[in-house]
Parts: structure tokens; sequence; C-alpha cells
């Protein structure tokens, strides 16, 4: 297996037109006749090239398309990339992530060494350069991504490395985009890292290498301790939901713990988060088996596990002040003479007996494990995150991920996270009325609910274990694979979650 591209990001004081690069990249707002800012710079500098692309209708300013346009002896760069930003009074944060996104997927594909970004000019009455920053490294990172590491002809091959610029003449300016860019380089490469994990097939990451891959991030920072159950210590503790999943596969399943300690003074009091991500590596649906059309995706339902790991990654390297928990159930759903079936009763690790009906609803049947674990910790908040249920992708597409809570200020807090990672949300409802839909006739609950609202009965299903404390439900089902190349970033994993969680634990620390 080869290394996946290695993307640098950082800030340089330096003229515009003096900077040497093999990509110059500015940004153009579809509603502007004339280039403005950077672009506007470079145009007087180009003999007006930019501002004849934009006359002639070649270029738009649409967002996600691009044009080259090659130097010449007035500036340094070898081409300037002009990229679209859309319309101006539409711009978001996330049209800025996503311009970064476009040059540094463009740079990969015509094999450019270096880009430098100055994306920021046009966009700082809107929002503070800190910030800009950030989503400039998060979308460098974003559309830089390859995964092609089983690959072993590489035809005319792509470059190795990629080095990323954010420039500005002046150094104040480079300062405040710097702030902002640490972060975003963390949660980059966490999101590139979650992606790896996620895209490798269930031959290569089964559960006990993803429980190997918890512990070396452990082992890499020593803030982060990780524990795993095998299923003999899960057995002894009763956890009668993975270990009923995991039943049917020689690849026996396990519970992943990572804990994240801040530095000593402020542990005692701190906000306490516990994150549980479903982590299936490979769901075949059980003896409930799936159709086998695109039943290859199913290697990505352990998407909502990985961005588990992925935040605590971010959490550590960031040190925030807070207290977090990471809890993975982990198991492979197989069909074989040994495997759970359907009429089978469950004790769960709470206590709380379920009526399987469907092999194929795993994922709530693992999750109730994590959330009973991570409740018994006194958590102040847990989070889950999970590829649930197609439910989901019927109601929202694959456009955002579903929000369920029992608390509107985490709902809130987690929309606002949502707004500014680019990662988006929409609330639906979890409450009585669809719990009432979940109660068993000869168990405490069943695993499937009627034929409507799938998702808001699963995660009424899940509110069952979190006892009192303020609890959200991420159903991800959807918007974890982008199953072709967009003008963003290429196909497969989308690692979504990293950036979001990762937001909403940064402003609950208050470091934004």
């Amino acid at each position: 297996m080869k290394d996946i591209i290695n993307i640098n990001v950082k800030t340089r004081t330096v003229d515009l037109g003096m900077c040497k690069t093999d990509v110059l990249v500015v940004g153009h707002f579809s509603d502007s006749k004339r280039p403005q800012g950077p672009a506007g710079v470079l145009n007087s500098r180009l003999d007006n090239a930019i501002e004849r692309l934009i006359k002639l209708g070649d270029f738009t300013g649409k967002e996600g398309t691009n044009e080259i346009i090659y130097g010449n002896e007035k500036i340094g760069a070898k081409r300037v990339l002009l990229v679209g930003l859309g319309e101006k009074k539409k711009a978001e944060l996330d049209t800025v992530r996503k311009a970064a996104a476009n040059a540094a997927k463009k740079a990969v594909e015509i094999k450019a060494k270096t880009i430098a970004l100055a994306l920021h000019p046009v966009f700082e009455e809107r929002f503070d350069l800190s910030t800009i920053g950030q989503a400039c490294a998060e979308g460098t990172y974003l559309g830089g991504y390859r995964y092609d590491e089983f690959v072993t002809d590489s035809g005319n091959g792509r470059s190795d490395s990629l080095k990323v610029e954010v420039i500005d003449s002046d150094t104040i300016k480079t300062r405040k985009l710097n702030k902002g860019l640490v972060s975003g380089v963390i949660i980059g490469k966490a999101q590139s890292f979650a992606r790896t994990l996620a895209n490798r097939p269930a031959n290569v990451i089964h559960p006990a290498e993803l429980a190997q891959a918890a512990k070396e991030l452990a082992r890499r920072n020593k803030r982060l301790s990780c524990t795993v159950l095998d299923e003999k210590q899960m057995a002894a503790k009763g956890m009668g939901g993975v270990l009923a999943v995991g039943s049917g596969s020689q690849n026996k399943p396990r519970f992943i713990i990572l804990k994240y300690k801040p530095p000593g003074q402020v542990k005692g009091n701190c906000p306490f988060v516990a994150l549980v991500g479903k982590a299936i590596t490979f769901d075949s649906g059980g003896l409930s088996i799936k159709p086998a059309d695109r039943m290859d995706e199913m290697k990505l339902d352990k998407t909502g596990g990985i961005a588990v790991l992925s935040v605590l990654k971010v959490v550590a390297e960031l040190q925030l002040p807070l207290n977090v928990l990471g809890v993975v159930p982990s198991a492979e759903n197989l069909p074989s003479g040994s495997s759970y079936r359907p009429g089978d009763i469950i004790t769960t690790f709470s206590g709380k007996t379920v009526e399987v009906l469907n092999t194929d609803a795993e994922g709530r049947i693992i999750l109730c494990d994590g959330l009973t674990y991570a409740a018994k910790q006194k958590c102040d908040v847990i989070i889950d995150i999970a590829t649930l249920t197609g439910a989901c992708m019927v109601a929202l597409g694959q456009y955002k991920a579903g929000l369920f809570g029992n608390d509107e200020k985490l709902i809130k807090q987690l929309q606002t996270a949502a707004q500014q990672s680019g990662e988006k949300v929409w609330p639906m409802p979890s409450g009585d009325e669809y719990a009432d839909e979940m109660k068993g006739k000869i168990t405490d609950l069943k695993n499937i609910g009627g034929k409507w609202g799938g998702a808001c009965t699963a995660a009424a299903f899940l509110r069952q274990f979190v006892g009192d404390v303020k609890w959200a439900h991420l159903d991800i089902a959807g918007v974890d694979i982008f199953q072709k190349p967009t003008e963003f970033t290429s196909e497969g994993s989308t690692g979504f979650g990293v950036r979001l969680l990762a937001t909403y634990l940064i402003n609950l620390a208050g470091k934004k």
C-alpha cells in the first residue's frame, strides 16, 4: 500500500505579484461584472486576461468552476487559477472552504507541486481572518485527498505531496490567518485520516484491526488512553447487543474506549462529553441479508465510529480544556450458522431486553451498549453518530444528516457547529409517539418499528439507553459517501462528522 498524498499547509507573507508558485489561486463572484480584490490586481498584470474571460462568458464565477490563465513575466506564478465563488450575497464560510477544495483538487489533477491561496481578501468584510484561515486549510485537505493506496499501476502518476501557502503581503494579516490555519490543518488531517480508514475494505479493517488503530492513536498522544474489550470481557460485563451482532463472523467484535484528559489545571471543572460511534466494519444485513446491489458500500458502515476516533485525535492535538470519552462498539454483521436470528431475544448491557425482528437493524443494537456505557460514566453530554437508517436518506437525501436529541440547547449548539463546519444537519423528532412503536410485546423493546418514520423510531430506541443525560443522535446515512467525484473532492468516504463534532467541542471549550 502506498501513502496517501502528503499535504502541507502554511501561511507566507509575500506580495501577490511576486509570489513564485505553480498555481496562484484567486476567487471571483458570479454577480461581479469585473474582477475584484486579488483577481483585479492580477488582471492588470495579465493584460486584462481575467476580464476578457468574464466578458466573453468563458468563466461565469459559478461555485465549483475554475479556469486556468497562464502567467507572464509580470508575475511570479506559473499559472493563475480563477475559482468560482457563486453569488456574493449568498457567500458563507463554506464558500471559502469549497473554493480552497476546488483549487486543491485542480492542483492535484494537473500535478502541481505548490499552490498559493489568495482567497481571503474578498471575504474579510464578512469573516475574521482566523476563521477564514481555518476554512482554507480544511478545504485544502478535502479537495487534495485521494484514496488510491491499492493502485499498483499509477499510469502517468500523481505528485506524492502538495505544498500549499495562504499568502498576504501584510504580516499582521498572515499572523491572523495562521491562528486559524493551525486548527484547520489538525481538523483537515483528521478528516483525511477518517476517510482513509473508512475507505479501507473489510478484509483490511475488521473490529480487531480498528481497535489496533485506536491503540496507535493513544500511543502517539500522551493525553489519550485506550482500552479494548474483547468478546470474553464483553460477555463478562453483559454486553449482549454487541456480542449478538458480531456472533456470525469469525472476526470477533471489540468494544473500544478512548479517553482524553486535558491539561492538569483544568481537569476537574470542565465539561465531560461522550462521543459514541457505530463501527460495523462490514454490514451484509446478517440473516436479513441486503440486496447485492451496492453492498460493497457497506464497508462504510464503520464511518460513525471512525469519526469518533478522529475527533479524539483533534481534541488531543488541540489540547482542549474538556474531558472527552470516545466509545466505539465494533462488529461485523454476517450470516452464518452462529449468527443471531430474527426472533432472538437479547439482553443488553443496560439490562433491557430487545426482540430482534430484523438483523439488518443492527446499528442500534450495538449502540445501545455503547450509550449505556457512556451514561454509566456520568457524562454531562452524550452524542452518538451512526450510518443508522435508510429512512434518513429517504427523508433528507444525501445533503444533510438527521439530528435528534432530548435537549434543545444541545441541538442548537450542534446546528451552529454544522453551519460553521459546512457539515449540514436537520433537526428531526424522536418523542414518545415514536418510542411507543419500539415497545415489545414479549420484551422491553423490539429493534424495528412500523413502516414509516424509521429514522425517528430508531432514534427513539436509542433514547431509551441514555437516562437523563443530555443526548443527541446524528444519523449520517447518505452523507457518508461521495458516490462519484464532485467539483470539490474525490469519490469514496466523506469523513462526515469530524469537522462538525470537532467544531462543536472547540466552541464548547471556548476556543472560538
